[in-house]
């Protein structure tokens, strides 16, 4: 039989050890480690030494000690400008230093004159010993006639010559009692007299906050409050830049000379602050999330911008929480009797930093405005159109390659509307660009004098276009950012000479990188404005690097919270002296407010008719009709042939059109162009049946 090992439990051990059963006989696993108990003291020792009350403890015992350090430091500066020109000396330097070079001279002459005083004064002790001898005789001879004089006098009114002594004995006892209490009084003084100076160097320490700021009570309560220079100061004092730091604590002021007045600005305040010599404003600018929370406020409510004046930062600092509240709604949905001047007038497109209201004009200016996906690009664009459309002069060719309906209120009042995201699309709205650079070049060469009414072309997500792979059938591109994009030299085009006739290009455009935003389209526009951007290169791109170097920071702007905040960048808008860029809070209008704003448009044109005429002499055309003549027998035909064949057919009538010229006949007689095999074409049979399908009166059109 085999053998078999059996393992069994050991029973739990009871309080008393059956007899026979040594401590020795114990298992090892019983016995506790020797080095358990200094584990256990070490984990204690740690936890007592970083206990929450352990560090605050500290953190007090520090702090006091450095008010008693500190406030010796500063006693004893005193004690030193009091008795030297050091004063005077760092004054000179803080004037020099703030470029106030009047107040520096004014410095340098009243030095001047207290070391003549303090040279006079130590001459004069020279001749100080001799005369204080004369003067302890002559007041010891004074003094002793005056006490025998008044004994005298005392003697004969009392009748006693005894009195003849007394006054000098009271002036005795005195001197013998005043000896006496400061005999009494010397020991407690000698003994308490360290205790109430280092009280007294305490109470300076701690009022002055001289200690280190980790050692310093949390001020959390403070957030919100009030923005005053000491504030200010403070804020920029603690900003970690130590010529600042430094400049600030030799300022007699406390560096109060530093700042402008405070001034009240809409919904915060605002100061100039003079920088001292050896620091930049782009150190300032680059520590914004820093001095907003020495400010106790959030990084969004401290904006820096550079003023004119030199070495000068402008700091706009707001109430906490005022730029999360709204701004209320536009002008054009709570007044119906707004009208607008594209020439003359100004669109009221939200409000500034201030509370002010933020108006631009729009008068020969092409447009960018970019920013990152969902944060009101498309809103704050259409705002502008919106307001533009109520000029009832004023013509829009509209692309939105989005094309989800955030344009949709423009059917009827732009004389082109195009929507969708496909190449095709693309195609589209490339050619109404390119028909927009004819229409410009047709103004160019028109009598000198002649006017135009004013045609804004809007392309919105201009993205897509630029990073569309389409080509046309020459194998050139629609899009791209070299000179062989046929999207692209359109846009060039335009923005080299449209404004001199009025034509006017608006893009909207997400994410701008060197791809979907080319550097010369983006540097042709008169009007930048960015809602937030990711990078800082981005933020140049949108605006520049003139605007990003004035302090111009989409990049800072939150995303989602701050949707419909632009920065905007244009001699269009009021911009503050100085500044190269300027806050917008733009009004938000829905896409219902944005269809009544339409409507009223539409109802200001109503009577008149934009004719699209096609100049063909004395003959009238049949567009439709000679449409179904070129194609002839073919069952379809590209876009690209049926225009020759029309301009074969009658150059005066056909020689001038476009794409969109023929899409425009076209577009509800059920012939549209459409696309097969990758290329946009028109179907004989549906030419012929629309044809047929017509009333009778609409056999022959002059408009398109």
């Amino acid at each position: 039989m085999s053998n078999v090992v059996r393992l069994f439990k050991d029973p739990p051990s009871s309080p008393e050890e059956p007899p026979g059963v040594a401590a020795a006989d114990l298992p090892p696993a019983q016995e506790a480690p020797p080095e358990r108990l200094w584990v256990r003291c070490s984990r204690a020792v740690r936890t007592a030494a970083t206990h929450e009350r352990t560090r605050t403890a500290g953190r007090a015992a520090v702090r006091h000690g450095m008010y008693v350090v500190g406030g010796t430091r500063i006693v004893t500066r005193r004690a030193w400008e009091g008795r030297t020109a050091a004063r005077y000396e760092r004054l000179l330097r803080a004037a020099e230093a703030a470029g106030q070079l009047d107040l520096a001279q004014e410095w340098e002459e009243r030095g001047q004159r207290f070391r003549e005083a303090r040279h006079r004064r130590r001459m004069d002790l020279l001749t100080a010993p001799v005369k204080l001898a004369k003067s302890a005789a002559a007041g010891l001879g004074l003094t002793v006639g005056g006490l025998l004089l008044l004994g005298i006098v005392l003697a004969v009114a009392n009748r006693n010559i005894a009195d003849l002594a007394a006054p000098t004995m009271a002036l005795i006892t005195l001197i013998r009692w005043a000896v006496f209490v400061a005999s009494v009084v010397w020991g407690p003084l000698v003994t308490f007299g360290p205790f109430a100076l280092l009280l007294a160097l305490w109470g300076v320490g701690r009022h002055q906050q001289a200690a280190p700021q980790w050692t310093l009570p949390d001020r959390g309560q403070d957030a919100g409050a009030p923005i005053t220079p000491s504030v200010v100061v403070t804020a920029l004092r603690d900003l970690g830049i130590a010529p600042l730091r430094n400049a600030i604590k030799e300022m007699g002021d406390a560096g109060a000379a530093m700042l402008s007045p405070i001034r009240i600005a809409g919904c915060g305040v605002e100061v100039d602050v003079t920088l001292p010599s050896g620091v930049s404003t782009n150190e300032v600018q680059n520590r914004r999330k820093k001095l907003a929370e020495n400010l106790t406020r959030h990084e969004h409510e401290v904006f820096i911008t550079i003023p004119e004046a030199a070495r000068t930062v402008r700091l706009w600092i707001a109430d906490s929480g005022a730029l999360d509240e709204p701004i209320g709604p536009s002008p054009l949905v709570t007044d119906e009797t707004l009208t607008a001047n594209y020439k003359t007038g100004r669109a009221p497109w939200g409000q500034d930093l201030r509370g002010d209201a933020a108006l631009i004009s729009l008068y020969q200016r092409h447009v960018l405005i970019t920013g990152l996906s969902n944060q009101g690009k498309t809103a704050a664009l259409r705002a502008l159109a919106l307001w533009l459309a109520l000029d009832r002069t004023v013509e829009f060719w509209l692309g939105d390659l989005k094309g989800v309906g955030d344009w949709a209120m423009f059917e009827g009042l732009a004389t082109v509307l195009i929507q969708g995201p496909t190449d095709e699309h693309v195609i589209q709205v490339t050619e109404m660009v390119e028909d927009g650079v004819k229409e410009m070049n047709r103004r160019l060469q028109a009598p000198p004098g002649t006017e135009f009414p004013p045609l804004i072309i809007i392309v919105d997500e201009a993205q897509v276009a630029f990073m569309c792979p389409a080509t046309d059938e020459d194998r050139r591109p629609y899009g791209g950012s070299k000179a062989t994009s046929r999207y692209f030299m359109a846009v060039r085009k335009i923005h080299n000479q449209g404004r001199a006739v009025n034509v006017i290009l608006w893009e909207g455009t997400q994410d701008p990188t060197d791809q979907n935003l080319p550097k010369l389209v983006r540097e042709g526009a008169h009007t930048r404005a960015s809602l937030v951007v990711g990078t800082e290169s981005q933020s140049r791109m949108a605006l520049g690097d003139k605007a990003v170097n004035g302090g111009a920071a989409p990049h800072l702007l939150r995303q989602g919270l701050d949707k419909g905040t632009l920065v905007v960048a244009s001699d269009g808008i009021q911009i503050p002296a100085g500044q190269a860029s300027i806050t917008v809070r733009t009004h938000y209008i829905d896409t219902d407010e944005a269809a009544e704003v339409a409507e009223r448009a539409k109802a200001l044109r109503d009577g008149v008719t934009i004719l699209h005429t096609i100049d063909s002499g004395d003959e009238d055309r049949d567009p439709l009709a000679d449409i179904a003549g070129v194609i002839g027998d073919a069952p379809r035909v590209l876009t690209q042939d049926v225009l020759k064949r029309l301009a074969t057919l009658n150059e005066d009538a056909y020689g001038g059109w476009s794409f969109i010229d023929l899409k425009r006949v076209l577009d509800g007689t059920g012939a549209e162009p459409y696309k097969s095999d990758g290329r946009m074409v028109v179907a004989r049979d549906r030419v012929h049946r629309a044809l047929a399908n017509r009333p009778d009166d609409d056999s022959a059109s002059t408009s398109a």
